[in-house]
């Protein structure tokens, strides 16, 4: 059995497609190309994909990582010719290597994500200046998540925005990406005191503990 990493843009022609389809789209592009995956054991054995880290729905990444393994050896450059030509519409492949089998798995040493947000309706500059400050100098800031109240202050790494022209470019956000300790982008939006669905939602960087390449791609 071998495992190897894939590093992937999901784009605009995917904008709107959840994890769990993404998932079924890796496997049937696998299958496409003639791939040997490998599976999980038990009742139930599913091929062996893992994601780092689930992305939103409607949010778009340039930086997404999958792990996935195949049964018997096989060349990095056959793999990648076999899966470019079934290329899928919405998935960009930028870089891929051959990890080792025993490494951690990518969502235990995952620990900051970074995001790009552009606005689509026209905002106050100084307003959002102002409203970045009030956020940054918040001991705590409580919100709600599926019924439960959680603080998001701490889960704000950075937070800034950029300008071209005199009109807000985009606000960029580092959160922590931790387990049962993430950050969402849209959360920080409303914080702001905005509609998040005035918003686009790239995200741009995955932060980990430890290398996840051998060298950056």
């Amino acid at each position: 059995m071998n495992r190897f990493r894939i590093q992937y843009s999901k784009t605009e022609p995917l904008r709107y497609t959840g994890m769990l389809d993404i998932q079924h789209i890796w496997e049937r592009l696998f299958r496409r190309a003639h791939l040997d995956l490998a599976y999980s054991q038990g009742f139930h054995p599913q091929p062996r994909i893992q994601q780092a880290a689930p992305l939103p729905l409607s949010f778009i990444s340039s930086c997404e990582l999958l792990d996935f393994w195949l049964d018997g050896e096989v060349e990095i450059s056959s793999i990648l010719d076999a899966i470019k030509r079934t290329s899928q519409p919405g998935l960009e492949i930028q870089h891929m290597e051959e990890v080792d089998i025993i490494s951690p798995p990518l969502q235990t040493m995952l620990e900051t994500a970074t995001y790009a947000v552009v606005n689509l309706v026209e905002i106050d500059s100084n307003l959002l200046t102002r409203n970045i400050a009030r956020i940054l100098n918040e001991q705590t800031l409580i919100r709600e998540r599926r019924n439960k109240t959680y603080d998001l202050r701490p889960l704000i790494l950075e937070l800034n925005s950029s300008e071209r022209a005199g009109e807000i470019n985009q606000i960029e956000m580092k959160l922590s990406a931790r387990e049962a300790a993430t950050g969402r982008p849209d959360e920080v939006t409303a914080a702001l005191g905005y509609d998040p669905l005035d918003f686009r939602y790239l995200r741009s960087h995955l932060g980990f503990s430890s290398p996840v390449f051998s060298s950056d791609p």
